[in-house]
């Protein structure tokens, strides 16, 4: 099923846990490009649209403090992501590649695998049909930012006074996922690429910039 999916030469995406530091390297990502002469759009995952942005909220609100509202359940949070997606890639993503653009998304379904999958425990043949049916698009490059997870976990503390509803999970949560992101770039090596993260972030910016630069030569653009 899921060889029906199009992998399009303009999409890349950063995939990684908390705190490893996806802003910076999907700016250094931007910048090689735009300095190349390309139009380059940069979104992010949940949202990317209004209708989608709404759903983020659902999705990331921490709640736990409230006595009037009842916790997602994995399966709902799950439908909610590939809702969020659905409608993401239909109003933005893939018109923008359509008319040239190289698209660079922060988070895609990479993440519901690891964080829904691994991390909540459901079922990835599910996640893959919800992939095929609902996406149908895959990146041709993905940046893997690699951290351990104690000390992402330090940098967002330091970072959010108010952790969202996903970052409040336990340590043994995130190690699930990091270990997810890694074995789905030792499976794909041809379209990921794992930036270690714990390097001070000048240099996780130029990494990724040199990155995206080789796999653009590499295909002759």
């Amino acid at each position: 099923m899921t060889e029906a999916i199009l992998q399009h030469p303009r999409f890349i995406t950063l995939e990684g846990g908390e705190g490893v530091g996806k802003s910076t390297a999907l700016s250094a990502a931007r910048d090689a490009l735009q300095q190349s002469g390309r139009e380059v759009l940069l979104t992010r995952e949940p949202g990317g649209t209004p209708v989608a942005e709404r759903i983020r909220i659902l999705l990331l609100e921490n709640r736990a403090a409230r006595s009037d509202d009842e916790p997602l359940a994995p399966e709902t949070e799950l439908l909610l992501m590939f809702a969020a997606r659905a409608q993401h890639v239909r109003e933005v993503i893939r018109p923008a590649l359509q008319r040239g653009a190289f698209v660079i998304c922060d988070r895609f379904s990479d993440s519901s695998y690891a964080y829904q999958g691994a991390g909540r425990g459901l079922d990835p043949d599910w996640i893959a049909d919800l992939e095929y049916r609902a996406v149908g698009l895959r990146p041709s490059l993905t940046l893997l930012l690699d951290l351990d997870v104690r000390e992402g976990r330090a940098r967002t503390r330091g970072r959010d006074l108010w952790p969202d509803r996903i970052e409040s999970e336990r340590d043994d949560f995130f190690e699930r996922v990091r270990e997810n992101f890694l074995r789905r770039a030792a499976a794909e090596p041809e379209r990921f690429r794992v930036v270690d993260a714990a390097k001070p972030l000048h240099n996780v910016a130029h990494m990724v910039s040199a990155l995206v630069l080789e796999w653009m030569d590499s295909r002759g653009r």
